[in-house]
């Protein structure tokens, strides 16, 4: 048999008094008998009772607003999904009293006037892609001083700041792929690790790919590289002169911009594993002709829906507000893709 479920009406007939009296006991406030106390608080423990916490929000009409800063997708593609997110979780919350505002930016002096923008009418919580170190932190610092909740997706901080983070293990998910360098090929080992757009993660990642090779006893040569795809209009240039300067076993990029090096193993017809990250839709293309090897899915859209979820139902409903939740790290291959798209 299904448990009854309980009502204030129901509590206050049972310890004959008021549901005013009841809601005093229930919230702490206001004035109540002892005697009105103790039987109130004797009849909550009998039955179990906790007050729906939905229908306590719905009743005050308290709003809370939640401000998002991620990159725009129009600069890089990964973060379609991120956006798309963002818009299903306005919906889930649509009827709690919940506002969702996003802003974007696409290099650290919008990250900037995000930040400015977000600060000069304060929201309850913010939640943010923190690609510029040093201005995340100081923006966590304002928020800190007006008591400001703070979330952080894809992007780890270091903060003794009590910030939520939803992402992966950057520097395990860089072990996996030298797993999969491992477990693939025959040592020793030519591995060039190309950073497009270098952000502080994927140095992260590339110290995990150096951890596990070094304690797995595997000999490698190891050569790193930073290309600009923004400000360099010789990006592509820079690219086959990279993948032509070594006769590479493998090559690891760090982020969703792997299809940029596909492009060059294509039209350079050249032989060697290719390691990335993400499912774009190129990565995908590539992936399926062979000419990707492995892609790790860092699942942009579950961080964000994650994330926001977290927020909303510790302002709407005071559930406990976790410090990390870390996703899984899946490997994608050309035979199981289409099981995660």
């Amino acid at each position: 048999m299904p448990q009854k479920k309980y009502t204030i009406k129901d509590v206050a007939k049972m310890a004959g008094v008021s549901k005013g009296t009841v809601d005093r006991v229930l919230h702490k406030r206001g004035k109540v008998s002892e005697k009105a106390q103790k039987k109130v608080e004797a009849i909550l423990k009998e039955i179990d009772f906790h007050p729906n916490p939905v229908a306590r929000n719905l009743k005050s009409n308290k709003t809370y607003h939640i401000a998002v800063l991620l990159p725009s997708e129009k600069i890089d593609p990964f973060w379609i999904p991120a956006h798309k997110g963002i818009s299903m979780v306005k919906k889930e919350f649509r009827g709690f009293g919940l506002t969702i505002s996003t802003y974007t930016y696409t290099d650290s002096s919008s990250f900037q006037a995000c930040g400015k923008a977000v600060m000069d009418n304060p929201p309850d919580a913010i939640f943010m892609a923190p690609l510029f170190n040093k201005i995340a932190l100081e923006l966590i610092c304002h928020c800190e001083n007006q008591h400001i909740l703070v979330g952080l997706f894809n992007n780890y901080l270091t903060t003794e700041e009590n910030t939520l983070f939803v992402g992966q293990n950057l520097a395990q998910s860089g072990r996996v792929a030298g797993n999969l360098v491992d477990i693939t090929l025959n040592t020793p080992v030519n591995l060039g690790v190309v950073h497009f757009n270098r952000e502080p993660h994927m140095s992260v990642k590339e110290t995990g790919l150096k951890t596990y090779l070094e304690e797995k006893g595997i000999t490698t040569d190891i050569t790193s590289i930073d290309i600009d795809t923004y400000d360099n209009p010789n990006y592509t240039t820079e690219i086959d002169n990279f993948v032509t300067s070594s006769n590479w076993d493998v090559i690891f990029v760090t982020n969703s911009k792997t299809y940029l090096m596909a492009e060059s193993k294509k039209r350079l017809q050249k032989d060697f594993l290719l390691v990335g990250y993400d499912l774009l839709e190129k990565n995908i293309a590539f992936l399926k002709t062979g000419v990707i090897d492995f892609l790790i899915h860092q699942k942009p859209e579950r961080q964000v829906v994650l994330g926001l979820n977290h927020l909303a139902e510790h302002l709407l409903f005071k559930k406990e507000l976790p410090s990390k939740v870390l996703l899984p790290i899946d490997i994608i291959s050309a035979e199981n893709y289409r099981y995660h798209v």
